[in-house]
């Protein structure tokens, strides 16, 4: 398992676009998310944002999306470049 090494953020706040900011976290992937479809997307996209992290053995990452209507295709990328960008290291204490 992997933690997040510093603070780091991918994509833009333009329309059809998400930014993701990470910072090191503990406890989880604790997600704060601002979409302009969040009612009826919200869960997708949370879903979305926590499959990248697992997908890169990242277990504790701070997330904050300001998502303006992505796809999740655009979203996973922006996560998975956030967290290569924040320089994912080995799990503490490993």
């Amino acid at each position: 398992m992997k933690s997040v090494l510093k603070a780091a953020q991918a994509g833009t706040l333009e329309s059809n676009d998400v930014m993701i900011i990470v910072e090191p976290g503990e406890n989880g992937i604790n997600l704060d998310l601002e979409s302009i479809v969040k009612k009826q997307y919200g869960a997708a996209i949370a879903a979305t944002i926590a499959d990248a992290a697992k997908a890169l053995g990242v277990t504790d990452v701070n997330v904050k999306a300001i998502d303006r209507g992505a796809l999740p295709y655009a979203i996973r990328a922006r996560m998975v470049t956030a967290l290569e960008r924040a320089g994912i290291g080995p799990e503490r204490g490993a």
